[in-house]
């Protein structure tokens, strides 16, 4: 589980350890992460909950913790690790922080813990995108925003799209290992980061936003229901498969699809 210190990622770890699974919670942060495993531990009871350190927007940190992970079987990966920057950053590897978070970290992940997936029995990848990506077609234009001026909302939501095209992808490309791929949003949930990245909105709307666990709900569903079983390829709203497209203006083309592919693949 990315992400894992706070909002929903806490709170779908904390979900997932209750149910008796082993449960790596990633964190950035060394002493945020230890903080949220040692929550997790006393509300749960399970020592069955450890920490791996790791910045999924820094490749030689994804490459680091992968190596450094001693489970041979790998049964769910929770891409949830989020930024939302109000000034263009770049990642150590010098690509556009939202970009290398959402994008290129998730599809390195995935990608070096593939054999071990494969182990599974019913392995499942989770990718948590936004409802904020139906405002955006898939666009490759100046994906690192060094032409045009940087707006973080515009490249969140451009890259949570392009979450969700990653995961139909992945989702082709993995049905034959049985390895099921979905992408879902947890509707607006009240979690540190959207009070530190959307004060303005979180002031006007913190009394109808949903709780952290509410939001998590469907990412726990997907990871570990017997009846999200064999479920790849689709996109997911409170446990029932949503279109990916309100907009037709919207809808990518094949060859923009396959871009984006050989994108990740050659950045990574």
């Amino acid at each position: 589980m990315t992400g894992a210190n706070s909002g929903i990622g806490f709170e779908t770890s904390l979900a997932l350890a209750a149910r008796g699974g082993r449960v790596w919670m990633l964190c950035r942060n060394r002493e945020r992460g230890l903080a949220a495993v040692r929550d997790v531990r006393a509300r749960t009871g399970s020592r069955r909950v450890h920490l791996g350190v790791i910045d999924v927007s820094d490749a030689a940190s994804v490459r680091r913790f992968v190596r450094s992970l001693k489970q041979p079987v790998v049964d769910v990966l929770v891409h949830n690790a989020g930024v939302l920057p109000g000034e263009r950053a770049e990642s150590a590897d010098g690509h556009e922080l939202t970009f290398a978070t959402h994008v290129l970290g998730p599809w390195l992940l995935t990608t070096l813990l593939r054999s071990r997936l494969r182990k599974s029995r019913d392995a499942r990848v989770v990718f948590v995108s936004s409802g904020g990506m139906y405002t955006q077609a898939l666009s490759l234009r100046d994906w690192e925003w060094r032409t045009r001026p940087y707006d973080g909302v515009v490249a969140y939501a451009q890259t949570k799209r392009m979450q969700v095209v990653l995961a139909e992808l992945l989702a082709a490309e993995l049905e034959d290992s049985g390895i099921c791929v979905n992408a879902m949003h947890p509707g607006w949930a009240d979690t540190p980061a959207v009070r530190t990245s959307l004060p303005r909105f979180w002031k006007v709307m913190r009394h109808v936003l949903r709780t952290p666990a509410e939001g998590a709900d469907t990412v726990v569903w997907l990871a570990a229901s017997p009846a999200a079983r064999g479920q790849t390829g689709r996109f997911w709203f409170d446990r029932e498969a949503r279109s990916t497209h309100l907009l037709p203006w919207t809808r990518e083309r094949r060859q923009q699809r396959q871009a984006l592919l050989k994108l990740c693949e050659r950045l990574t």
